[in-house]
């Protein structure tokens, strides 16, 4: 859930940010001052305003992989060749043809990479934060085996993780390739 939401804002905001001088100048100060806070350092902060449970975990996850989603996206915008762009304005494409047609196509390939990045960041950020405050979950399974001298479920834990990883990386792979035809 923390990773939709994340794409769902932090794409949106990386485009704008790229596209727009204004929303770059608007946004980015904040951004900046907000970006360089680990996502774990969230946790405190979550756990008071949201409590031990889901809300928390979505809240830190979020975090995590919003900062990669947004940077991404606006360097897949700032990387447009200016050529393109001025190519697309010669022959009349309207404000909305350009972010349909030019903009979006051309950052896909960095948005891409900003949705791996975000993932990988999803579940790191899952396992230790559920190390350090959950009751429930993956990571606090790994704690208590931990605790109880149990390495062999610390195994399966980990195998866990790097299992649905690399489902969740596939099934994304699978999109990217299905976003972007003309790099297959």
């Amino acid at each position: 859930m923390g990773f939709a939401v994340a794409i769902a804002t932090g794409v949106p905001l990386g485009l704008a940010m790229g596209w727009s001088r204004r929303a770059e100048a608007l946004v980015n100060p904040a951004f900046l001052l907000v970006r360089p806070i680990p996502p774990l350092a969230w946790i405190p902060l979550a756990i008071v305003w949201l409590g031990l449970g889901d809300a928390a975990k979505v809240l830190v996850i979020w975090f995590a992989a919003f900062v990669p989603s947004v940077i991404n996206s606006y360097a897949g915008v700032r990387s447009l060749e200016r050529h393109v762009i001025e190519a697309a304005r010669m022959l009349g494409a309207t404000r909305w043809m350009m972010i349909r047609e030019v903009l979006i196509p051309g950052a896909t390939p960095l948005i891409f990479t900003g949705l791996r990045l975000s993932l990988q960041a999803c579940w790191t950020t899952l396992v230790a934060g559920e190390l350090i405050g959950a009751t429930a979950g993956l990571g606090h399974v790994l704690q208590q085996s931990a605790l109880d001298l149990f390495p062999a479920m610390i195994l399966v834990g980990m195998l866990f993780v790097a299992l649905a990883g690399a489902v969740m990386t596939w099934a994304l792979g699978l999109i990217e390739k299905r976003a972007m035809p003309w790099r297959s």
